[in-house]
């Protein structure tokens, strides 16, 4: 075949780079938006991972029924990747809001775009080879650039791309610039393409319109998430670690974290009442306050109604959160404008670094992490994370520990008291009745045993009283498990993460 004689050897490589960036950056996007609809992410990523895999093997294998012709395929390809990737993600949020099947439109997409990546590289092999007859230098050349582009691409996404720009502006930003390459080309190598004006008018037509999508993307996004809450959205927000969105009805103001609600301020006061002042009137002391998470800034509000307390370390991973919580009106209306208090140090840190390395000893621990839905946070509910934490409080302290819901979440709950217990701490069990959430779970620790039977508050509260403190550690027999059967949750045995999603599978 002599179809391709002299071109620039060096713009095809270019090419290969582009293209491999941009088929892992479609992989990531799929498996995290899929993540966060879904949740399960070691499950997405893993299927996505999988099944784009065998995707390529088939693009591959149907590559070598392209006998001829080969840069106007590889330009077909292209195109048909820049669009079915650009709008993969408006696709998957469509289908989560109005396909009852989600998961047959994500394996469907995964695997037209698996199998349209498939066909490039044996194609730009091919055209390579044609050129420089060498095979062994054909691959090896091809290969380096396709897993330099592969590596780009895997750290733009997590690093630039999804806390800049968000889910909709990526994929439609990655899709015009597989177009890009579509256009580059057909204009660097027209003479060996046959349909060549067809293609220029497509590709133009194409890229505008993914330059449109980019340009609007937000709005497009705004209109999209607006159909997955029940309230006016007034705030989105992608930062670094998570997506964060408030919205607002009348007085009701709700924080969403991925998707998940966090709180909403028609009954949040239930929640952070009974998460704070117990370990608080349980404590001998209560000087020194130490909160894992609460970068929402409610649960510092409660334990700023003790006069005695004179430091709080507020240590949360995303300081966009906390500062959002700082500097919001409708959030700070709620929280008091507690985390601008003088006593109040904020740490922008991972709660389980910080204890690793903290050499400060507390009074009382709050731990108000967000249900452990995925492997990051299910660390954060380990037998060492509950040991470090046990590093870091005074004998005679307390430590309340948010552990989902004993009703909806029966195991996963009962393996976080477990988990604790195993430690060698004082556990004991307390929930409360939320509204919003339902029936919702604690665990209150401390290192010596403790009279809860007496719990006298003096501070003033919207919910808790002394008379019905004693309520809270009263469970139902459909909210009780036999401890036998659970496992304890470690780094290396995530069990937690097991129960917990068996639980929302059940409840979905």
């Amino acid at each position: 075949m002599n179809e391709v004689k002299k071109f620039n050897y060096k713009l095809l490589m270019l090419t290969t780079l582009i293209i491999s960036g941009c088929s892992i950056i479609y992989e990531l996007l799929i498996s995290s938006v899929s993540s966060f609809l879904v949740g399960d992410s070691i499950k997405q990523f893993s299927i996505t991972i999988g099944l784009y895999m065998s995707a390529m093997g088939l693009g591959s294998y149907l590559s070598k029924h392209i006998k001829n012709r080969l840069f106007d395929w590889f330009v077909v390809v292209e195109i048909a990747v820049g669009v079915l990737g650009g709008i993969s993600t408006l696709v998957l949020f469509l289908s989560n809001i109005y396909i009852k099947s989600y998961e047959l439109i994500m394996y469907l997409e995964i695997i037209g775009i698996g199998t349209l990546v498939g066909l490039e590289i044996p194609l730009l092999t091919r055209v390579i080879e044609d050129n420089t007859k060498n095979l062994r230098v054909t691959l090896s050349t091809i290969f380096s650039f396709d897993y330099i582009g592969a590596l780009i691409g895997s750290i733009a996404f997590p690093l630039v791309l999804l806390p800049k720009f968000g889910y909709f502006t990526t994929a439609f930003l990655i899709g015009a610039l597989n177009i890009v390459v579509s256009l580059v080309i057909i204009y660097g190598y027209k003479e060996y393409i046959k349909n060549l004006k067809s293609f220029k008018i497509i590709s133009i037509v194409l890229f505008i319109l993914m330059f449109i999508g980019t340009i609007f993307s937000d709005s497009i996004a705004s209109s999209i998430e607006g159909k997955l809450y029940r309230d006016k959205i007034i705030l989105s927000k992608q930062t670094k670690y998570q997506n964060i969105v408030v919205t607002k009805h009348k007085d009701d103001l709700r924080l969403f974290i991925n998707g998940n609600i966090q709180f909403s301020a028609s009954d949040e006061y239930r929640y952070h009442e009974t998460l704070v002042h117990i370990p608080m009137n349980v404590a001998k002391k209560t000087e020194k306050v130490l909160v894992l998470g609460g970068g929402d800034g409610l649960a510092v509000r409660e334990i700023l109604k003790y006069p005695q307390v004179k430091k709080i370390t507020l240590v949360d991973l995303d300081k966009e959160m906390v500062q959002l919580s700082s500097t919001n009106p409708h959030i700070v209306k709620l929280n008091n404008q507690s985390l601008s208090d003088k006593k109040v140090e904020l740490v922008y840190n991972d709660a389980f670094k910080f204890v690793e390395g903290n050499k400060e000893i507390y009074d009382v621990i709050i731990v108000d992490l967000p249900d452990p839905n995925n492997e990051s946070l299910n660390k954060l509910y380990t037998s060492v994370f509950y040991r470090l934490c046990g590093n870091n409080l005074a004998k005679t302290g307390a430590m309340s520990v948010q552990s989902t819901s004993p009703y909806y979440a029966r195991q996963a709950y009962w393996c976080i008291n477990k988990t604790i217990e195993e430690e060698g701490f004082n556990v004991i069990p307390y929930h409360v009745e939320v509204p919003t959430f339902g029936d919702w779970g604690f665990q209150l620790v401390t290192k010596v045993p403790v009279d809860v039977e007496n719990i006298k508050l003096g501070v003033e509260t919207k919910f808790l009283n002394s008379e019905t403190v004693d309520r809270l550690f009263k469970f139902s027999k459909d909210e009780m498990v036999d401890k036998k059967d659970i496992m304890t949750n470690t780094l290396v045995r995530p069990q937690l993460l097991r129960y917990y999603l068996e639980a929302v599978n059940v409840w979905r």
